[in-house]
This record gives C-alpha cells, structure tokens and sequence, in this order.
C-alpha cells in the first residue's frame, strides 16, 4: 500500500483509537476530577497522533524516524498514566487492559515503521 497522506498509517489509525479510547475513560466522573492525571494522559495519546502525522510530513526518514520515536515515548506514556488510573480505582482491570493493549499495539506499529524506514532509501 503507497502512504499519500499521514491517515493511512496504520499507526496513525491505532493512536487515533488510543486517543479516542483515553478521551472515553477520563469522561469516568472521578478520573475527570484528576485534572493533572486527566490532562497528562490525553496529552500524552494526542501526541502519539500528532507525532507521527508531523513526522511523515516532514519529507525526511531520519526526521520521520525521531518523530515515531516520540510517539512511540507517549505510549510508554499512556500506559504509565493507566497504572495511576487503576491504583487510584478510576478504571477497573478489564479497562486498563484494553486501553493498555492499545498503547502496546501502536507502540508495536510505530516500531515497525522505524524498522522499515532505516532499511528504505529516501
């Protein structure tokens, strides 16, 4: 499959469910009460997106390279953040879980992407 534009990066697509899966477990009413832990878990996934979509606009593998690394750092991030979530009771297991496989598997793509671009020619 030929990229054109960032939303065809399937690592693009996972952090954008994380965020989207972030956003609806800090909605929870006493994890929207943390602010500090709210704002920095939803910082953190954003900047997975964002990351890579600035990355693959900067028309360089190196600089595209450095810019999945900071994804792929958010996603350590995130799931970070979920461990305070749960030890604090604003999420149950099963939603840990489910959020932190999530930030496994981008981190996992956006590993995969790097591999690729250090061996391709650019």
């Amino acid at each position: 499959m030929v990229i054109k534009k960032f939303e065809d990066i399937e690592a693009w697509k996972a952090a954008r469910k994380l965020t989207k899966m972030v956003y609806e477990v800090t909605k929870d009413k006493l994890f929207s009460k943390d602010y500090r832990l709210r704002d920095q878990i939803t910082a953190a996934s954003v900047s997975t997106m964002s990351n890579t979509a600035e990355g693959f606009d900067s028309q360089s593998n190196l600089e595209f390279i450095r810019f999945l690394g900071y994804s792929r750092r958010s996603c350590s991030e995130v799931q970070s953040c979920l461990y305070v979530a749960l030890d604090q009771g604003y999420i149950g297991q099963e939603k840990f879980n489910k959020v932190y496989a999530q930030a496994k598997l981008t981190a996992k793509l956006c590993n995969g992407l790097i591999t690729y671009l250090k061996k391709s020619k650019k």
